[in-house]
């Protein structure tokens, strides 16, 4: 991996103004190691629903329900850089076309891997799936405990945030919406 010298340095004056040793045994490699961490949780801004999604788009003439629940995703915040993380309960109702199971979780992965609020995350996965089959809904519920919310400010070490994004037949139809609500809560 190609390290920038610029963030390196940025990272070790970082720890230099916390009050640390850049050049102590622990710290000596941590430059790195946070811009290889960086890289790989803001991967999300190297990827598009295109090149994600496009191989895996089918012409199928369910119209039932799709679920894909407790898909476990982690993000940073985008005001403070630390960590939420939680589920992903994603839902749709087939109009001709679905999407390849598995690209579901990897389009959640791909909007969580960058710098984010829960809010737009769980609209981003819902505006996607609705602009690339038209399906007659989308539902989105994200549940993820932040970091910024437990370590700091508030220091809530309990609290849950919970965000819906409800397109089409789950935001028309209460019935519905009910359903795949009761979905995801069953265990």
């Amino acid at each position: 991996m190609a390290y920038t010298v610029g963030v390196l340095d940025e990272i070790r004056s970082i720890l230099i103004q916390i009050g640390e040793d850049p050049t102590r045994n622990g710290l000596i490699n941590t430059p790195k190691r946070v811009d290889h961490a960086l890289r790989f949780l803001t991967s999300g801004y190297r990827m598009n629903p295109e090149q994600l999604l496009n191989s895996a788009l089918f012409d199928v003439a369910y119209d039932e329900m799709v679920i894909v629940k407790d898909i476990e995703m982690f993000s940073l915040c985008e005001h403070h850089l630390l960590p939420f993380f939680g589920k992903c309960h994603v839902a749709y109702i087939p109009n001709g076309r679905i999407i390849g199971l598995s690209k579901i979780p990897r389009l959640v992965d791909m909007y969580a891997r960058r710098l984010q609020v829960q809010e737009r995350l769980t609209m981003q996965v819902a505006e996607t799936i609705n602009e690339k089959i038209s399906p007659k809904g989308v539902a989105v519920v994200v549940e993820a405990q932040h970091l910024c919310m437990i370590m700091r400010g508030v220091e809530k070490q309990h609290s849950i945030a919970v965000t819906s994004s409800m397109l089409g037949a789950f935001k028309d139809n209460q019935n519905t919406r009910n359903e795949f609500l009761n979905l995801i809560n069953r265990h």
